[in-house]
Order: C-alpha cells, then sequence, then structure tokens
C-alpha cells in the first residue's frame, strides 16, 4: 500500500476538500484525486461520496478511516526513529467541549506551539459523546470532556469550574447583603441547558424552597447566555471560567447563594488507555500546569 496514497486519504478528511489537501500537500488537486482513486482500487471500494464539491465518507471511508490514520503515525514515528535529525511536521488531534474551546485551550496551545514550532495542532468542538467516540475510533489523540468513565479510557480530572449566579453592572443584587430565593425567583433567569451537566442542583435549588424559577431563555450556548446578561436581559448561573474577563472588567459580578455552592462543572483530560504518545504527554503536562 503507498503510504502517500494514504496520506492523501487522511488529509482530504482531515481538511474538508480536495482543494485544501492539495494545497497542504503541495499537490494539484487531480494529483490528490489520482491518489484517491489508485487507493480505492487496490482497496477495492469507494471511500467517498462526491456531490459538486462536496465530498462525505462512505461506510467503508469510515471504516478505513482510523487504520489509515494509524498507518500515518506509524510511518511518520519509524521515519523519525530512522531518520532523527531530520525535522519533521507532526500534528496532534485535539477534542474539546465548547467550554473548553472557547475559555481554556488556546492558552494550552500557545504554550505548547513555543516548545514545538513545527507540531501542527487540529482542534474539534463537540459534546463529550461525540468526543468519545472519534478517540475510541482513533480519530483523537487527546479529549476534554466532562467527567465520565469507559474501561478503554484513561480519564484525569483536568479542573473544577464552580457555577455560580451572575448579574450585570447595575442590578440591585449587587448592593444587597443576602439575595434570597424568592427574589432570584422573581428575576427574569437564561438558563444553559446541556444534558451532560448536572443542572439539575439548579433546579433542586429553587424547588427545596418552593419557588419556581422564571426562565425566559433556554439556551444551549454559554455565549449566548452570557450576552444575554450583560445586555441586561436576565441574570444566570454560570461556570466561572466562562466570565472571568467581565468579572475582571467589572461588567459581570457574581452575587454568593450558599445553597449552591458544592455546584461546579468538572472537565476531565481523556486519552486511550495505555496509549498516550510523547507529544500527547507532553501535551496534557502543561494543561495541567495551566490549573
Amino acid at each position: 500500500m503507498n503510504i502517500d496514497h494514504v496520506e492523501a486519504f487522511v488529509y482530504v478528511i482531515h481538511y474538508g476538500s480536495f482543494n485544501k489537501a492539495a494545497n497542504v500537500l503541495y499537490l494539484s488537486q487531480p494529483s490528490v484525486t489520482a491518489r484517491i482513486q489508485s487507493l480505492e482500487r487496490e482497496l477495492n471500494c469507494k471511500l467517498f461520496d462526491r456531490v459538486g464539491k462536496q465530498v462525505t465518507l462512505t461506510e467503508q471511508g469510515k471504516k478505513f478511516l482510523p487504520y489509515a490514520e494509524q498507518l500515518l503515525r506509524i510511518y511518520q514515528k519509524s521515519k523519525q526513529q530512522l531518520q532523527p535529525n531530520t525535522l519533521l511536521m507532526e500534528s496532534i488531534n485535539i477534542g474539546c467541549t465548547v467550554s473548553v474551546a472557547n475559555y481554556v485551550i488556546s492558552d494550552v496551545l500557545s504554550r505548547m506551539q513555543q516548545e514545538h514550532p513545527d507540531v501542527s495542532f487540529r482542534i474539534i468542538t463537540g459534546s463529550t459523546d461525540e468526543i468519545m467516540k472519534k478517540l475510541l475510533d482513533r480519530e483523537l489523540d487527546v479529549g476534554f470532556v466532562r467527567n465520565v468513565t469507559h474501561p478503554n479510557i484513561q480519564s484525569v480530572k483536568y479542573y473544577v469550574d464552580p457555577i455560580r449566579l451572575y448579574v450585570y453592572d447595575g442590578h440591585p443584587f449587587i448592593d444587597q447583603e443576602k439575595v434570597t430565593v424568592e427574589a432570584i425567583s422573581e428575576q427574569p433567569l437564561v438558563f444553559f441547558e446541556c444534558g451532560a451537566l448536572d443542572w439539575k442542583e439548579i433546579h433542586h435549588f429553587f424547588e427545596k424552597q418552593e419557588f419556581a424559577p422564571n426562565i425566559q431563555f433556554f439556551v444551549d450556548n454559554l455565549e449566548t447566555a452570557k450576552k444575554l446578561i450583560l445586555r441586561k436581559a436576565c441574570i444566570g448561573f454560570l461556570p466561572g471560567m466562562t466570565v472571568r474577563e467581565e468579572v475582571a472588567a467589572g461588567r459581570l459580578y457574581e452575587i454568593t447563594i450558599p445553597e449552591v455552592a458544592g455546584t461546579a462543572l468538572q472537565t476531565n483530560i481523556v486519552t486511550l488507555r495505555g496509549e498516550q504518545p510523547a507529544l500527547v504527554a507532553e501535551l496534557v503536562s502543561i494543561a495541567n500546569r495551566q490549573f
């Protein structure tokens, strides 16, 4: 099997098109197409469905992808071992939840890039379930996800982010010594709903006091929730990591509610059990030093 053909296949997937893969490989698009066609003939199956400029993997292509990526990694590592003085571009495929992608990973990658300028990074954002599946399918090298367990996954706690009530500048709660549940229930609230998070604790907070929260906005994006609060449309419970800059600038204020003090969002770093290449191990080490 020609490794150049396998490389072209992986690059088309990673970069989303034949054109982009050709640019990265310094080839013409017809050359990339020819390599894919040769690979399809050798495997005796169709790897891509093509509709105009859009390409998607066939079922056979999806099955072949993790093996192709593994072949490419093994080839690159073997080449590096045989030619230690040759500068070889390496890459790390990273999966992140939206909150990690928005508020955490850029700091980690900037430090990693300073130490390894020849390494490229591919970031995929998704839900914890999506990232776990891609990791198990060997489409990712490491993931930053919610607290999870799996027999084939090594999962280590990365950080715990407290969930607190935040209000906008000028809100009357800021000057109150104690804010009651009844007072909160009378305010318009934004609620960030995500199945992977235990937001039931916030619901229980109201249920125990027999007050129904006045939820006017249900959203699935933390940035949307934060912007609604900043525009004084509502108040809301958010993880602290998402509002660090706004709190420091005095645009948002944390309101202490003792009853929800233990509510937090936990993020873990996950890798395949027993498989942690040196570069991935170093990335994890840099990430852990951040907290």
